[in-house]
C-alpha cells in the first residue's frame, strides 16, 4: 500500500537487456558484507538513470541450476542521496536466489533486472513536517533504510523513530550507518534496538517484541498527533501482528499504518481466505500489456501468470507467491479468485486490482490490463 500521506556474465556497460524498458543489465559495483548472512549489492546506475522511489524494490533475475529465478529485494538507497541502486539481500534457510548471490556473485557481474517496482512509498516535501515511526525486524529494515535517507533529505523538520528487531548484536544491518545517522541528525532520528539474545553489558530491550515491550517503548516515542504521524512495519509475522494489536489498542486509525511483507502470512490465513463465488475450471482469459491483447485458456491447476508464462507471453512478476505486486493488474471485467490477497489494499481490491500470479478466472468474461 502506498503512503502518500499526502499516501554470471561480465560485463562493463550497463544497456537495456531487451526491447522493453522494463528490463536492464546492471553492472555490479560493489559487494557490501553487512553481516555474516547479509550483503548488499550496489549496482552502476545506467546511463539511461533508472528512476525510483524509496521503498521501492528491483527484482533480480539469474540462472539456478538451469532455470531462471526471479526473487524481489527492497532498494537500501535513496534517490536522493545515493549515486547508485543498492539492495540487501539476508540467506535464508533453502532460499534459492538468497544463497546463490553471495556465493556466485562478483563485482564486475552483469544481472538482469526488472524496473523498480512496489507502492510502499510516499512523496516528499521540503515543507512537511511528520513523524514516522518504523518498526523492521531483521532484512525487512531495508526500505526503512531508504525511506529514513530520503525523508532526512528531503525534510528537515520530519523526524523518525526506528524500533529495530534483530536475533543478536552481529546480526543488525546497517548498524554503523544507523550510529553515523543518529549523530549527524540529532534528534531526527531515533533508533531503538532490540535483540533476542543479547549480550551481558546490553542496555537495551532484549527478548521477542511482544504487547508489554511495546508499550514501554511507545512511552519514549514522541507525540506529534495522529494527524502528523504515520506507522510503518516490515518483519516476521509474528512481529507485525504484535504490533498491529498494540496500534489497535492505542486506537491508531488503520489508514495511518502501513506494511510491507517479504513472505506470505499463515497467522489466522483459514479466517482470511478470501470467499469463493463461482467455479473454477478452466476458462478463456484476456490480458492486455503493452498495447498487445492475449487471449488464452487458463486450467483449474494453474494461475493466470503461469499460464501465461507457459505460453512464452512475457508478463511482468517477480515473487509469484501475491506479495510482491509486481504482477498486478486491473479487472476490466469479469471475476477473478485470487489464493492470496495480502499484497493488495483494500482499495485496491474494491478498485479491480488482482495478482496474476495468485489469479484464476470464475467467469468467461476475465480481462485484465496489467500496466
Amino acid at each position: 500500500m502506498a503512503f502518500s500521506f499526502f499516501k554470471k556474465n561480465k560485463g562493463k556497460e550497463e544497456k537495456s537487456s531487451s526491447a522493453s524498458s522494463k528490463y536492464f543489465d546492471l553492472v555490479v559495483k560493489n559487494i557490501i558484507q553487512e553481516t555474516k548472512d547479509a550483503i548488499t549489492i550496489e549496482f552502476n546506475q545506467p546511463e539511461n538513470k533508472i528512476n525510483y522511489k524509496s521503498g521501492q524494490f528491483l527484482s533480480l533475475i539469474t540462472e539456478v541450476d538451469g532455470k531462471e529465478v526471479r526473487r524481489a529485494y527492497s532498494l537500501c538507497s535513496s534517490p536522493f542521496v545515493d549515486e547508485d541502486l543498492a539492495v540487501t539481500v539476508k540467506r535464508v534457510d533453502k532460499g534459492l536466489m538468497s544463497n546463490w548471490l553471495p556465493d556466485n556473485l562478483n563485482v564486475g557481474d552483469t544481472m538482469k533486472v526488472m524496473e523498480p517496482m512496489g507502492v510502499f512509498t510516499t512523496d516528499y516535501d521540503p515543507s512537511r513536517k511528520r513523524h514516522l515511526i518504523m518498526f523492521a525486524g531483521g532484512s525487512g529494515i531495508t526500505p526503512m533504510m531508504s525511506l529514513i535517507k530520503s525523508m532526512l533529505n528531503q525534510e528537515p523538520d520530519s523526524i523518525a523513530s526506528l524500533i529495530y528487531c534483530n536475533r543478536d548484536i552481529d546480526s543488525i544491518i546497517f548498524k554503523k550507518e544507523f550510529d553515523k545517522m543518529q549523530t549527524d541528525f540529532e534528534g531526527r532520528l531515533h533508533v531503538i534496538h532490540i535483540l533476542d539474545d543479547a549480550p551481558m553489558n546490553w542496555q537495551g530491550h532484549s527478548g521477542l517484541l511482544n504487547y508489554e515491550m511495546l508499550v514501554k517503548i511507545f512511552e519514549r516515542i514522541p507525540s506529534w498527533g495522529i494527524e502528523n504521524t504515520t506507522y510503518l512495519m516490515c518483519g516476521p509475522e509474528g512481529m507485525m501482528k504484535n504490533v498491529d494489536n498494540l496500534l489497535a489498542e492505542q486506537k491508531i486509525p488503520k489508514d495511518r499504518i502501513f506494511k510491507e511483507s517479504f513472505v506470505a502470512g499463515t497467522i489466522d490465513k483459514e479466517s482470511k481466505k478470501p470467499a469463493v463465488e463461482g467455479e473454477i475450471i478452466a476458462r478463456e482469459v484476456t490480458v492486455i500489456y503493452d498495447g498487445d491483447e492475449h487471449k488464452f485458456m487458463v486450467e483449474p491447476e494453474n494461475s493466470i501468470l503461469e499460464t501465461a508464462l507457459d505460453k512464452g507471453i512475457d508478463l511482468p512478476y517477480s515473487c509469484q507467491s501475491g506479495l510482491c505486486t509486481a504482477c498486478r493488474g486491473k479487472c476490466l471485467s469479469g471475476k477473478v479468485k485470487l489464493d492470496e490477497e495480502e499484497g493488495l489494499s483494500e482499495s485496491e481490491l474494491a478498485e479491480g486490482y488482482v495478482l496474476t500470479c495468485v489469479g484464476h478466472p470464475l467467469t468467461d468474461d476475465v480481462v485484465i490490463e496489467i500496466g
